[in-house]
């Protein structure tokens, strides 16, 4: 069945195309049709759901507003739609960061507003200086570049905050302390709101938690065993789906935190869970070697081909046996006699090379087939030690031990020139927006600066901010419309309120299932934020024509002046991201073999994953020869960088032979020199890995001292890996290349 098939049809559709067949319309028109609107038509249920109790949470936000006669009571619902997501989980950690954001802007706002009393300029400046820090701080927090990252959301409301407070106070700024209190309570009331009726519709918490941390490691297991099952089949491309494995890997270590959140803090689930999926994302590392040494065709003998047959049909069964926990055991123990197994063949491997070695004469071509089947296996072995560790924390996750300690913190790796061109973009965005409103004078000046804002606090830390405001425009238009028609038409003929929420629970149920639809995701967000803002519902009054339309014009030219400054002040330019981040990857790889710093094995996976999924970030997933030959690259260098960790703790256990040692630490130095745009020296550093390789290949034929011959066996294994990438991605890795890109060419 295809990704786009419905299982089951609704019964609302059946009419439907009942219905329609009978117009006489045709039947490709009518499933397009419906497809399309299958989110309104059909919903799912747990996205009706969602829009259900985020419209009550967001009309209860209100009606307490009004009951109270606050000033502007539409604040309060905007700040329902605002924290309100699909799972528990994510509500409770957005309404946590957002709290915190709404304590830091209030202050920072109290602050600026105090300090440039009767000075606009001065205080524009200032504005746009905090808004702009404030994302760049956010840039470098944990978690991916999205909305549903809540730690960089709590730098966003933080920015949202600010600006609906100092701009209200910049024009009464006696009164700045009654409107920051009057702006955190309309924030608090609808955070508790969405809290506590999002809490009511939630049963079971913390068993669902357990088992969606267990389904989606089963998930990520399942693409991972399939892929290294056909690696071990012999198929050279398996790994070519990797980046998307990884990013889709990424993204569910992502929804460990809210699985934690919804289970408490009583436990270490989550960081078991964590554990477990960068694991999985090792095991990557382990087949990213294999496939290398794989390319020699002597490393096929009969022992690898019986010991990857085994391998190949364990891994298909894994995902399935894990479903079930009572057969946890018999696949620890069937894994256990597999790595034992490996460790056999690997030891026979050696012990037939010292058994030519010291019974002269050698035969080099046999003896160097033997010593690249026993490679291979090793790799084997290693990648088998990490499942074994994998599933070990998988099982911890699933029935924590008692009096658990253990920790494994969420990682991060960020880049400082990214964080500094957010932080431009929205400063200027909005410098540019108050240099309007002072040399026009325009009288909503300030609700354009306002919105503008708004869009810079929220959307300039994505990876594709002008993609984001322009789907933010297209929903800031259609709310327009539909606030339009409810405030000229219904909300006249209202006299209470539970009147009022009966004429509003229509659009916002739609916005709420629009929400749930991902390609009006962002759209859908516009239309929720900014529905009661322009409907505007008072106790003593309502929206009149000019008001209304002195609100959603500057709403839409402000959407529409922050979609054109993306586009026009520090654009993002595909080619010089990927670019830049080839660099960076010639960098990483030159600093580890010049020892400028150190980084673990899991630092190199990581900071390869976050480049893999900006990459496919930057393009909206739609995949081409340039951006599948730049995954290529990642991939490589992420193979590279461990090879070259490896190498570096060889040196560090100090057991090989003087002149092995030398051979290594002089490719090293050849390594360290070829980064640069143009003049490097790749091809140095190429020859220096093959002179390496020979002359460990030549030490290793006539070495007799087992421990050593270990040592320059792992040496050699890590060599023939780099040297394997080298070849492979030459262009990628030759910094004097352009490579792909006709800007730089």
């Amino acid at each position: 069945m295809s990704g786009g098939a419905i299982p089951e049809k609704h019964p609302l559709l059946v009419a439907l195309e009942s219905l329609l067949a009978r117009t006489g319309l045709s039947a490709p028109l009518m499933s397009g049709w419906m497809g399309r609107l299958r989110w309104l038509i059909a919903p799912d249920i747990f996205n009706f759901g969602y829009a259900l109790r985020t419209t009550l949470a967001a009309l209860i936000a209100l009606g307490i507003a009004l009951w109270w006669e606050l000033g502007s009571p539409q604040w309060a619902p905007l700040t329902v739609w605002m924290i309100a997501q699909g799972s528990r989980g994510k509500s409770l950690a957005k309404a946590r960061w957002h709290m915190f954001g709404m304590v830091v802007g209030t202050f920072v706002a109290i602050a600026l507003v105090a300090a440039t009393p009767q000075q606009p300029l001065m205080f524009i400046l200032l504005l746009s200086a905090a808004i702009g820090i404030l994302c760049f701080i956010g840039t470098l927090l944990p978690g991916p570049a999205a909305m549903t990252n809540y730690r960089m959301h709590g730098m966003r409301a933080s920015g949202f905050t600010l600006t609906i407070i100092a701009l209200d106070g910049s024009a009464d700024p006696h009164h700045i302390f009654m409107i920051a209190a009057s702006r955190a309570t309309y924030i608090t009331l609808g955070i508790t709101c969405e809290t506590v009726i999002s809490s009511l519709f939630q049963f079971k918490l913390t068993e669902r938690a357990r088992d969606r941390l267990t389904e989606n490691f089963i998930a990520a297991m399942d693409r991972v065993c399939h892929t290294l099952a056909a690696l071990l089949q012999g198929k050279p491309d398996a790994l070519n789906t990797s980046p998307e494995m990884m990013a889709a890997m990424a993204a569910m270590g992502d929804q460990i935190e809210f699985a934690e959140v919804e289970m408490g803090r009583h436990g270490h689930e989550g960081d078991h869970a964590r554990a477990a999926l960068a694991g999985v994302v090792n095991l990557f590392s382990c087949g990213l070697n294999l496939s290398a040494l794989m390319r020699d065709p002597a490393a096929h003998g009969q022992r690898w081909q019986k010991i990857a047959d085994r391998g190949s049909n364990f891994l298909l069964s894994l995902p399935d046996r894990l479903k079930n926990p009572s057969e946890f055991p018999n696949v620890m123990t069937d894994l256990a006699e597999l790595r034992a197994a490996t460790r056999v063949d690997a030891a026979d491997c050696l012990a037939l090379e010292m058994d030519m070695v010291t019974h002269p004469p050698v035969n080099t071509a046999l003896e160097e087939r033997v010593t690249r089947e026993g490679q291979t296996i090793h790799v084997l072995g290693d990648m088998l030690d990490g499942l074994d560790a994998s599933l070990t924390q998988f099982e911890e996750s699933r029935n924590p031990p008692a009096h658990d300690r253990f920790r494994y913190g969420i990682q991060t790796w960020r880049d400082w020139h990214i964080a500094t061109a957010n932080c431009l973009r929205a400063s200027v965005s909005m410098f540019l927006a108050g240099v309007i409103w002072i040399t026009t004078a325009w009288p909503d000046g300030l609700v354009f600066m306002m919105f503008v804002g708004i869009v810079c606090s929220l959307f300039s830390t994505l990876e594709t901010p002008a993609m984001a405001s322009r789907a933010f425009f297209h929903g800031a238009v259609c709310v327009s419309a539909v606030a339009l028609i409810i405030t000229f038409w219904a909300v006249p003929a209202v006299t209470v309120y539970e009147m009022l929420a009966m004429v509003l629970v229509p659009p916002m149920m739609l916005g709420g299932l629009a929400f749930s639809n991902p390609r009006m995701i962002l759209g859908a967000v516009a239309y929720n934020l900014f529905l009661t803002i322009l409907i505007g519902p008072l106790n003593q009054g309502r929206t009149d024509e000019i008001l209304f339309f002195n609100t959603a014009m500057p709403l839409c030219l402000a959407m529409a002046f922050c979609t054109w400054m993306y586009r026009t002040f520090l654009p993002l330019d595909p080619d010089g991201v990927r670019w830049n981040m080839r660099v960076q990857i010639l960098q990483m790889l030159r600093g580890l073999a010049k020892k400028r710093y150190i980084l673990m094995p899991r630092d190199v996976i990581g900071v390869s994953v976050e480049r893999m999924v900006r990459l496919l970030n930057t393009v909206a997933g739609r995949r081409g020869p340039v951006i599948d030959a730049y995954l290529r690259g990642v991939l490589s260098g992420m193979t590279v960088g461990l090879a070259i960790l490896n190498l570096r703790g060889i040196l560090v256990r100090n057991e090989l032979p003087p002149a092995a040692a030398r051979d290594i630490q002089d490719m090293l130095g050849r390594m360290a020199q070829f980064t640069g745009r143009y003049g490097g020296h790749y091809g140095r550093t190429e020859r220096a890995t093959l002179m390496a390789v020979s002359a460990l290949t030549h030490l290793e034929q006539h070495e007799t001292n087992l421990s050593r011959r270990v040592e320059i066996l792992r040496a050699l294994a890590s060599l023939q890996v780099i040297a394997e990438e080298l070849a492979e991605n030459r262009l990628f890795f030759d910094a004097s290349s352009p490579y792909l890109d006709p800007v730089f060419s």
